[in-house]
């Protein structure tokens, strides 16, 4: 979210909101270096930075949205913010890029979504996001067996037919076995969500992904996913898992979906 109306060279980046958080727990630098620092009002402290305008005004930040590296920059320094804030209080994570014009501005919305705000952090309280992605290497191709007689166009069609309902049927199983394991872990978990496949020019993988999910733990059930998440991988062949976290959690400051 931008939402800069000021005629002066500087904005103020929102990281997130956090509820009894101890000042001194404030991470010390974020994006462009900027220092961080509290916003306090209705009972909420927003982490904030104050930046230029030159850099994140809302013409700036549509061409810096583009360049991945400094999307990746400010995605992974936003992010260490929000961690170091989460480890000491409950905190609200709030999308990358989300500015305001200046420090009277974000308390005004501090107060005027106070409740909302404190229904998150209600939810996210005690508990961290974990990321599950499970992958599905492809279906080999299969050979058919030379025809006893001169290949034909239709022996041909007939055959790229059987491939194709054969890696059908694959895909349909793994999607199978991705449903049956999202929903074993979510039995474990407070909430959960799914996020659209990643990019495979993201993840590197040539494997197929077949699930992208988030999970929010109680901290003292981690270890009871884990071992579900791994009980998983032992049991279902063909399929990979990747798990990480803990995270801030991102996946769970909207609504149930």
């Amino acid at each position: 979210m931008t939402e800069v109306r000021t005629d002066g060279g500087t904005a103020v980046y929102l990281y997130g909101v956090a509820r009894d958080l101890d000042p001194a727990a404030l991470p010390g630098t974020g994006v462009a270096g900027a220092p961080v620092r509290g916003v306090p009002a209705a009972g909420l402290t927003a982490l904030v930075s104050t930046v230029r305008l030159e850099e994140y005004g809302e013409a700036a930040l549509r061409a810096n949205l583009e360049d991945l590296a400094w999307l990746e920059a400010t995605a992974r320094t936003h992010h260490a913010v929000v961690e170091r804030a989460a480890r000491a209080a409950p905190t609200a994570p709030v999308r990358i890029a989300t500015i305001y014009s200046d420090d009277d501005r974000v308390a005004e919305v501090l107060t005027s979504e106070g409740g909302r705000f404190a229904e998150i952090l209600d939810r996210v309280a005690g508990r961290t996001e974990w990321g599950v992605k499970a992958y599905a290497a492809p279906a080999p191709a299969v050979q058919d067996a030379p025809p006893a007689e001169p290949s034909s166009g239709t022996a041909y069609l007939r055959g790229r037919q059987r491939e194709q309902r054969r890696r059908a049927d694959a895909g349909r199983r793994s999607a199978e076995l991705a449903g049956e394991l999202h929903a074993e872990l979510a039995d474990g978990a407070v909430a959960s969500r799914h996020h659209p496949a990643q990019d495979a020019r993201l993840s590197g993988r040539t494997d197929v992904q077949v699930l992208n999910a988030a999970y929010l733990l109680d901290d003292d059930r981690v270890e009871e996913f884990l071992a579900a998440a791994q009980r998983a991988q032992d049991r279902l062949a063909g399929i990979e898992l990747e798990v990480t976290g803990p995270w801030p959690p991102y996946s769970f400051i909207e609504g149930d979906r």
